[in-house]
C-alpha cells in the first residue's frame, strides 16, 4: 500500500465519520473563533520572520 492510498483512505474514512456525525468526541458545540486563530498564525509567522532576519546577518 503506497502513502497515497492510505492517505486517500484515510480521508475518505474521516469524511465519512463527519457526515454521518460519527467521533463522539466531537459532538460538542464550541469551535475555535477565526479571528483568534487567524491572529495567532500572523503573530508565529510575523515571530519566525524576525527570528529568520535576525540571525541572517552574513552581510
Amino acid at each position: 500500500m503506497s502513502a497515497l492510498t492510505a492517505a486517500h483512505d484515510l480521508a475518505v474514512t474521516l469524511a465519512s465519520a463527519s457526515e454521518s456525525g460519527g467521533g463522539g468526541e466531537h459532538e460538542s458545540n464550541s469551535s475555535l473563533n477565526p479571528y483568534f486563530v487567524g491572529g495567532s498564525a500572523l503573530f508565529i509567522l510575523l515571530l519566525l520572520l524576525f527570528i529568520t532576519t535576525r540571525f541572517n546577518r552574513d552581510r
